[in-house]
């Protein structure tokens, strides 16, 4: 006599996308209960901001081009030439938060008890990235304001604005993929939150804050050839109009090499067994 089988019922399924917008809200709450983080993260290019324009704009702005300016006029150059450079340390500043959620969480415990709910795993680091980003225009939308508002004058218009803010999402992705890595791999709070630190040295050896021609051999080919200048040129040409050639192709290569191995890296350490 023949018997039947009966299949066990299936298990409740992953379903990524809802995860993702689960661990996004939790994010989000939490950047709303720690605003002292957003207002640091952001306060800090705005500083920078204001001490080269108004100290040492007059200075720097004033040979820019090799063209002899008066003090104001030096301001208001160097307030175009500078903005970029302030723009994308506004990313970088961001993403250090980035790092440090994700090393709270990891010491915390709270990662440990993700692990054994019923989520899709991606949507845990996929929640960060996306708050990250979301934090990141938010903190941009404040540093271009007020950029502007002491002297910027981009000439961009509707389409340059919107090239310009793809570009700002791109990097964004790719600075907060490799944050999340830093922080994953970092065993203290402390830790995390000066691994990303290096990402806002980095403008400062580039063509940011001075053109490249005026450094020594040495440091003038590592600024040529770091991934942080071509990402600054493209945003000065994207916003200013200036002629940017090959420099947005190599930003967006750095931009997609930089995503993959945060990606990447990201994903073996959170995979591992602790």
């Amino acid at each position: 006599m023949s018997t039947l089988s009966v299949p066990a019922p299936a298990g409740p399924r992953f379903h990524p996308l809802r995860d993702s917008v689960t661990m996004l809200r939790r994010n989000l709450r939490r950047m709303l209960r720690y605003p002292s983080m957003t207002v640091m993260l952001v306060g800090m290019p705005v500083v920078f901001l204001l001490l080269f324009v108004y100290v040492l704009g007059g200075t720097l702005g004033a040979g820019l081009g090799g063209a002899v300016r008066s003090a104001a006029d030096g301001r208001a150059a160097y307030a175009n030439y500078v903005s970029p450079a302030i723009i994308l340390m506004t990313i970088a500043a961001t993403v250090q938060g980035t790092a440090i959620s994700i090393a709270m969480d990891m010491t915390e415990g709270i990662i440990a008890r993700f692990r054994t709910m019923h989520i899709a795993r991606v949507s845990v680091l996929t929640g960060h990235v996306l708050g990250s980003v979301l934090q990141a225009m938010f903190a941009l939308a404040i540093v271009i304001g007020v950029a502007v508002l002491v002297g910027f004058r981009p000439t961009a218009g509707f389409v340059g604005w919107l090239a310009t803010a793809g570009f700002l999402v791109a990097v964004t992705f790719a600075l907060v993929w490799l944050s999340v890595a830093l922080g994953l791999a970092s065993k203290t709070v402390e830790t995390a939150s000066n691994a990303p630190m290096p990402l806002i040295l980095l403008p400062f050896l580039g063509s940011g804050f001075v053109p490249t021609e005026s450094m020594p051999a040495g440091l003038r080919w590592f600024a040529e050839y770091q991934p942080f200048t071509p990402i600054i040129e493209t945003l000065r040409g994207l916003l200013l109009g200036e002629r940017i050639g090959n420099e947005a192709w190599i930003a967006l290569g750095w931009c997609a090499a930089l995503a993959l191995g945060g990606y990447l890296w990201s994903k073996r350490l959170y995979n591992r067994e602790r």
